[in-house]
């Protein structure tokens, strides 16, 4: 999953991040309003944990642009001021859930998971498409019931192509989602193609043994689709 954390105590935000990277989030931040809408503007998130105390602007300020320009990342205030008026016009203006400081980050990954869970799979902790079943919470995927073996950046791409299956993906949105959002400055797409090439094995492996999964068509047709538009630009 990949997670926005905007604050601007550096002690924190480092918590913060080296936490939730341990439990495998993507982490992107920043540290004020200005370089904040410079990344809300332009990436996707799963889940922004917004401080309200920035430096210029309020946080509150933030979750009104969002609103007004209909951008809907789940967000969390995570804020010091445990005031009942910050809290109520935080969830007022589409705040996910507020947490006050100082708190335990197993709970602020416990409640990162909840938003993901019900914005995306109607609250499960599982994705099931036909015989494929993807463990959220273990980050393990099946195929009948047999793990299948992937590295880190193989079950991000399965886990972001299985959550959005219903949904055009593109190569750069894949790309940031897996990789992080510099990874739009990279004149090659070679690593997108190298590891869905490598899952795709994987997942062929299984389907001959058993039937096939959906995923197996959707990552040749990925792969096709990436490498035709190169092409053109090359």
């Amino acid at each position: 999953m990949k997670v926005l954390i905007i604050e601007d105590e550096e002690e924190m935000l480092q918590n913060m991040k080296q936490t939730l990277e341990k439990e495998d989030y993507l982490i992107e931040t920043a540290t004020d309003y200005d370089s904040a809408f410079l990344k809300i503007g332009v990436y996707d998130y799963d889940c922004i944990l917004l401080d309200i105390s920035l430096p210029g602007k309020s946080g509150l300020e933030i979750l009104k642009e969002l609103k007004k320009r209909g951008i809907s990342d789940g967000v969390i205030i995570v804020s010091a001021k445990n005031s009942l008026d910050d809290k109520l016009e935080g969830l007022h203006l589409g705040a996910d859930d507020y947490l006050p400081k100082p708190f335990h980050m197993a709970e602020l990954n416990a409640r990162i998971k909840a938003i993901f869970r019900r914005r995306n799979l109607q609250g499960d902790t599982f994705i099931e498409i036909e015989n494929l079943k993807i463990d959220i919470e273990n980050r393990i995927a099946f195929i009948e019931g047999e793990e299948l073996l992937l590295n880190r950046k193989e079950f991000d791409i399965l886990f972001y192509l299985a959550s959005n299956k219903n949904r055009l993906v593109n190569k750069t949105a894949l790309a940031e989602h897996v990789w992080g959002d510099h990874i739009d400055q990279t004149d090659s797409f070679d690593f997108i193609y190298s590891q869905i090439k490598n899952l795709r094995k994987k997942l062929n492996l299984n389907y001959k043994m058993l039937w096939p999964a959906p995923l197996v068509n959707l990552l040749i047709l990925i792969y096709h689709l990436i490498s035709a538009v190169d092409r053109k630009r090359n």
